[in-house]
This record gives structure tokens, sequence and C-alpha cells, in this order.
């Protein structure tokens, strides 16, 4: 399962979760984000359960991309216990954004 994160939800869905959470933050008119958008829901589907993975608009949550100094999109943030823990910017091989989520659990 795939969950959408906002200012709104973002404490508790993400700081607060009791599992780690995959954070990637896209915007709709971003091409790489697009290509990305298959792989995260794949990923969502495997791990769901021992991972939390969503996404957040940052156009549209533009205080947390700021927060988080997300400079490029699509960019992954991995969360484990409230804290950034792993990082990844750009199109990615699925492999690579396993590797980080495995490194977490």
């Amino acid at each position: 399962m795939e969950y959408k994160f906002t200012e709104e939800n973002f404490e508790s869905e993400v700081l607060n979760s009791d599992i780690p959470v995959l954070v990637d933050f896209y915007a709709d008119w971003c091409g790489p984000c697009k290509m990305m958008f298959p792989v995260v829901e794949k990923l969502a589907e495997e791990y769901d359960g021992k991972v939390k993975i969503g996404k957040v608009n940052s156009d549209e949550n533009s205080e947390l991309a700021m927060k988080y100094a997300i400079m490029s999109i699509p960019s992954f943030l991995m969360f484990k216990n409230g804290e950034v823990v792993n990082s990844a910017t750009g199109a990615i091989p699925e492999a690579a954004l396993k590797n980080i989520i495995d490194g977490t659990l």
C-alpha cells in the first residue's frame, strides 16, 4: 500500500511511525519522478507491513520540502524513529532503492 504524506499528516504518519518509512518527494511535472512511480508502487507492495512507503508532492507541501532541503526531485528519504537515516536523489535503479530499504531494516 502506498501512502500520501502531507504537511498535515507527516508527523503522525512518518515521524511517529513504529516502522521505517520511505518518503518519495516528487512533483506532477517531473519526468524522472514519473519514471520512478511504478518502482515505488512495486516496492510499496513488496515491503507492505515492514516499511511504510509514500509520496510527498513537493509543490503542494513546500514547507516539508524546505525543511528537508529538497533541492531536486525525485528525492527519497528513509526515516527510522523519526530521523532521516538514508537518502537518494534522482531516477535510481530499483536495486539501489531496495538497498536503502534493506539497509534500514
